[in-house]
């Protein structure tokens, strides 16, 4: 390895389809944080619309990548009004 990375993920991550999903989830949950923010939700009303409870609210606001699955992060981003596309490319 190089030790140059296109971003944190493929750095820590042990392969490039592992990485690219925590890429996804991070960005998703980036997403979901700022939507909360720009709607100055508290968390209790994010809970309420997200379908969560405050805990996890908190937990997601606090960037807790972790503890959301990839699935779990686009339900509530299409929960946020967030649009999501698939684009695909093939190598090569």
């Amino acid at each position: 390895m190089s030790g140059k990375f296109d971003n944190v993920w493929d750095a820590l991550a042990k392969d490039p389809v592992e990485a690219k999903i925590l890429n996804m989830r991070s960005e998703l949950m980036s997403e979901i944080r700022d939507f909360v923010s720009a709607k100055a939700l508290t968390q209790a009303e994010a809970a309420q619309l997200l379908g969560l409870t405050q805990p996890r609210v908190s937990d997601l606001l606090r960037g807790k990548l972790s503890k959301f699955n990839l699935e779990t992060l686009i339900g509530l981003a299409e929960r946020c009004g967030v649009t999501l596309e698939l684009h695909k490319s093939h190598a090569a």
